[in-house]
């Protein structure tokens, strides 16, 4: 069933692209007001028709066949600028050199904060939904900038200058933000560790980064229980000799201990200034970096520049969930992932957006936690991932249905692929199918959102499951094995993007050439996205998960999500994880692992539905020669499954499991081995 249309934001691209918007924005000093107003993407007219120059499909061919001529006047009339830009772009992906709006100078901390402050300065900036339900803080527009001030003032006293690294090890919070923002306001550069890393993660970082100072609170709080992050700043910062001080807020009333390089944050922010004048920055000057884990080795930092980011954010926010002045923006992504900062810090706070800071967890204190939340907040939009969807699938409905969910227009999923059971269950109970569901593709280093169902044509349709449609200036491409392009519709690859857009990552942090080698070696001339995908006749686009979990099995290729698609229809069956294993005659077959509802009655014939199911939606060569019921599967604090755990596990490889700082529960790894010990028993057994 595709969900209902929105389709207002294409034509409100019109202005901009098509020359109503006269000359470049004055900068922001002395008083002036930013002139934003006459650019088509903000005002409220109304979505034109498909036939006429701005319908998706011509403004897409646009960004595509002229991108300084899409990108150009967009970057101008929604960013505020200190000085104007004299290239839009200079890229070259056979080279890896990326640049974008070069010779502009702005401050991404001016655009995301005084710009508002001079137009409404107590609108709603930030809604903190704090772990303790119905306890939310809201924070202002002029509150924000002079929090934010103060911070960066302090940072300046203790040394941080312009360029300089600062690591933030702290949970969604107003303070979080403004600690991004002030760095931002002064031309330092921050890295936001997500605050469940253990202290060698922790530790790694700062020292790759050489983060001069670390920002932290005393503890945190998340579903009722406290976290001692103090502690495991002072662990790691024992094996970082780059760190001068640490800057120490309080989110409990509880004391900590207070070495040499401890600093009571909150007394000496009372002590500055809560005006700071911005930095003026470069387009292409740092704004920050973010480390995601690679296959091998050291997490990489990725680095995102000033403009092309902010712009990019900003525009996404808008045009994917369908922004519109006014609306409550609810992501309930932690700051320390990517998604947490362009679509709950960035992106909302550049289009002047009110942001909700989730600090809880889906199921804290029961499973009604977002929908009572979405009532309460009157949020209108909500992004999240479909591991807690299909967490929450698993209380059933009731704790769904037992809030008012009016107010959502636009619902969205990130993170992996969703299941077809999952979407339909956000699709028709959450949103109770009338509310545009977009399923949105994008990574750490692309920035911002790639592959959505939305923005579209007016009364475009959606297809469960897939994110369907690249978003401006993104060129899929498809490759075979043979590095070749693969033509036509009803077609799978490798995903590949052929041309740059302004929100990409620029370099991995001290490490260009590990930068080229990971995204433009193997394809060259290609931005390689390491993800499969599939094409359908009508030209969309489904992920189809990483290519290391693509199988090979008798020669036929395919994506472990397919499979796990294909079982987690069955009503019993609320997860899976699917991998592939060596097979002497196969070459690889499939192992499944599947959590099953406390319901779910006899697992041996939901296993034989599972089979059956597999075969009839996919073909029988799929069906897995293994499938396990566990308890649960291993997951990484942002609810990421780590498969390759359970590779190792089947193949006998838990002497070395690796890196798993990030594991939620470590005792999931015993709990999977005995379920596995007991299954092959059982099977010895048998035969």
């Amino acid at each position: 069933m595709a969900a209902r249309s929105v389709g207002r934001g294409v034509g409100r691209l019109l202005g901009s692209l098509h020359g109503r918007s006269g000359q470049p924005a004055r900068p922001l000093r002395g008083g002036s007001v930013p002139r934003r107003a006459a650019s088509g993407l903000w005002d409220s007219a109304p979505a034109a028709p498909a036939a006429q120059p701005g319908s998706y499909q011509a403004l897409s061919a646009q960004a595509a066949r002229e991108p300084a001529a899409f990108w150009g006047p967009l970057a101008r009339d929604t960013l505020v600028w200190d000085t104007p830009y004299h290239t839009v772009w200079d890229c070259d992906f056979s080279s890896g050199k990326i640049g974008w709006f070069l010779g502009g100078q702005l401050n991404v901390s001016v655009n995301c904060l005084d710009q508002h402050v001079q137009k409404s300065p107590e609108s709603v900036a930030l809604i903190w939904e704090r772990d303790e339900p119905g306890t939310e803080v809201r924070i202002t527009y002029r509150e924000l900038l002079e929090t934010t001030c103060r911070l960066a003032n302090t940072l300046k006293r203790h040394g941080v200058c312009r360029g300089d690294r600062v690591a933030i090890y702290m949970p969604v919070s107003p303070v979080a933000v403004a600690a991004m923002l002030a760095c931002a306001r002064i031309g330092a550069v921050h890295t936001v560790v997500f605050a469940g890393f253990s202290a060698e993660s922790l530790a790694g970082r700062i020292n790759d980064a050489k983060c001069k100072v670390v920002i932290t609170f005393n503890q945190g709080l998340r579903g009722g229980r406290v976290v001692e992050l103090k502690k495991i700043v002072d662990e790691a910062v024992k094996q970082c000799p780059t760190v001068q001080c640490i800057l120490v807020a309080h989110r409990t009333e509880n004391k900590v201990h207070m070495g040499d390089l401890d600093i009571p944050l909150e007394q000496e922010m009372a002590k500055e200034d809560p005006v700071c004048a911005p930095e003026s920055m470069g387009s292409e000057d740092m704004l920050f970096m973010l480390y995601t884990s690679g296959s091998t080795g050291m997490p990489k930092g990725l680095v995102h520049t000033q403009a092309g980011y902010l712009l990019y954010a900003a525009l996404t926010h808008r045009l994917v969930f369908d922004y519109r002045p006014g609306d409550i923006f609810g992501c309930v992504a932690d700051i320390g992932w990517i998604t947490g900062h362009s679509y709950v810090v960035y992106g909302p706070l550049c289009n002047g957006a009110t942001s909700v800071l989730f600090e809880s967890t889906p199921v804290y204190p029961d499973a009604g936690r977002y929908w009572e939340t979405v009532q309460r907040l009157k949020i209108n939009q909500f992004y999240g991932a479909p591991t807690a969807v299909r967490l929450l699938l698993k209380y059933g409905d009731a704790w769904v249905r037992k809030y008012d969910r009016s107010s959502l227009r636009t619902l969205g999923s990130v993170g992996e692929p969703i299941n077809l059971e999952a979407w339909e269950w956000l699709h028709k109970v959450v949103g109770d199918s009338r509310c545009t569901l977009v399923d949105t593709w994008w990574q750490t280093e692309t920035g911002g959102i790639c592959i959505a169902p939305r923005p579209s044509e007016e009364g475009a349709e959606i297809l469960p499951g897939m994110a369907m449609r690249p978003f401006f200036g993104i060129i899929p491409v498809l490759m075979d094995e043979k590095g070749n392009v693969v033509e036509g519709g009803d077609v799978s690859g490798a995903l590949c993007l052929s041309q740059a857009w302004p929100g990409m990552a620029r370099t991995i942090y001290g490490d260009h050439q590990r930068f080229l080698d990971n995204y433009f070696k193997a394809y060259p001339g290609y931005y390689f996205t390491g993800d499969g995908a599939y094409r359908t006749e009508g030209g969309y686009y489904q992920i189809t998960g990483r290519i290391d979990d693509v199988i090979n099995i008798s020669g036929h290729r395919l994506g472990t999500a397919e499979i796990e698609d294909a079982m987690a229809n069955h009503p019993a069956v609320p997860e899976t994880a699917v991998i592939g294993y060596p097979h002497d005659i196969k070459g690889e077959a499939a192992f499944a692992f599947i959590v099953l509802r406390d319901d779910a009655g006899d697992s041996d014939v939901v296993v034989n539905e599972l089979r059956s199911a597999v075969a009839t939606k996919i073909a029988k060569y799929a069906v897995p020669d293994e499938i396990l019921v566990v308890k649960r599967l291993p997951k990484t604090r942002s609810g990421k499954v780590m498969r390759r755990l359970l590779r190792k596990i089947i193949t006998g490889g838990v002497q070395d499991l690796g890196d798993i700082t990030t594991l939620e529960d470590p005792s999931v790894i015993t709990e999977i081995l005995s379920a596995y010990q007991k299954y092959k028993d059982k099977r010895a057994a048998a035969h």
